[in-house]
């Protein structure tokens, strides 16, 4: 199986986020509101700064936003320990690094939290900035490394299941119709798809066969997409992932009718024979890194094999 980056017609710069990256979110817990301010204003130019003036503040700040990249919390605070609320972190957001600011010698309670994983640094109190700058320069660099292999692996493992689901489909399918709609299902599900269509193709034409994936029938308009042409004729995927600011399909009236704003079709060949034409489709702009692309391409050459097989098992039963 080809495992390179295949050639995508069209897709050109959408490949790449839609939006400049944003911001990483970091949180900054003090009970003093002078060194609040400061740490705000020696971040906020890179990052996204919260701030909380105690751990109780700053768990009701983390529950409404959500995962930070880094957090800078104060040891010594009313209520609560910085060690006590950064271990109460740890189970929900275990990539987050966390960095304990103390001007006091407690040794044994930043002992155990470093020992247990639930503090990247201590900073003893009062800083030096630029040593705070870089501890939490490597603090961040790790935190996208860290998402970075857990993306990896989760899209790994998630192709593999695929790969897997689509033999399997394969196998006990009784003939290639039987095998559009759960083929349609395990790919809309597998890239998160607010519709997914696999249909076949006789000579450089649509067959009249088509499945839905995930919630039911949805209109199928693929016979008046110039992407379909495209598809079948150059034997590339064709993709529009932001379609509100593609100029050949924004006035598209089947785009407008169905609220697709992204969508992606992959030409399924089996000995350089175009046999089906897979379409996911989302209702929102959809960026697409070239990981996935790679992904998508090697496991619609898998459905092409599929449907060869079925069809195959379905001539010897005749």
């Amino acid at each position: 199986m080809d495992t390179a980056i295949p050639e995508v017609n069209r897709i050109g710069r959408q490949l790449m986020s839609l939006e400049k990256p944003k911001k990483p979110k970091m949180l900054v817990v003090d009970d003093e509101p002078d060194n609040l301010d400061l740490l705000y204003r020696t971040f906020r130019r890179d990052f996204n700064v919260l701030r909380a003036d105690s751990g109780i503040s700053a768990l009701e700040i983390l529950a409404t936003e959500g995962e930070v990249a880094v957090i800078i919390s104060d040891q010594r605070m009313p209520e609560m320990k910085g060690t006590e609320f950064l271990s109460k972190t740890v189970p929900q957001f275990p990539d987050t690094m966390r960095i304990i600011l103390t001007g006091f010698t407690d040794v044994e309670d930043l002992v155990d939290a470093i020992n247990s994983g639930q503090v990247y640094k201590y900073i003893t109190k009062p800083w030096d900035p630029n040593e705070l700058k870089a501890v939490v320069q490597r603090a961040a660099e790790t935190y996208e490394l860290l998402k970075q292999r857990t993306e990896e692996l989760r899209r790994a493992q998630a192709h593999t299941a695929l790969l897997n689901s689509i033999v399997q489909i394969a196998r006990q399918a009784s003939g290639v119709e039987s095998c559009l709609q759960p083929i349609a299902a395990a790919f809309g599900e597998n890239f998160s798809t607010d519709g997914c269509i696999l249909q076949l193709v006789e000579g450089k034409s649509l067959a009249a066969q088509g499945s839905y994936s995930l919630e039911g029938e949805i209109q199928n308009w693929l016979d008046q997409d110039p992407l379909t042409e495209e598809a079948i004729a150059s034997k590339k995927m064709q993709a529009s992932m932001n379609i509100p600011g593609d100029a050949d399909l924004a006035n598209n009236p089947q785009y407008a009718s169905s609220g697709v704003q992204a969508h992606l079709l992959i030409p399924a060949t089996f000995r350089d024979d175009v046999l089906a034409v897979l379409s996911l489709q989302w209702k929102q702009p959809r960026p697409m890194s070239e990981e996935e692309l790679a992904m998508i391409h090697q496991s619609a050459q898998q459905v092409g094999m599929a449907l060869t097989c079925a069809r195959y098992r379905q001539a010897v039963a005749v």
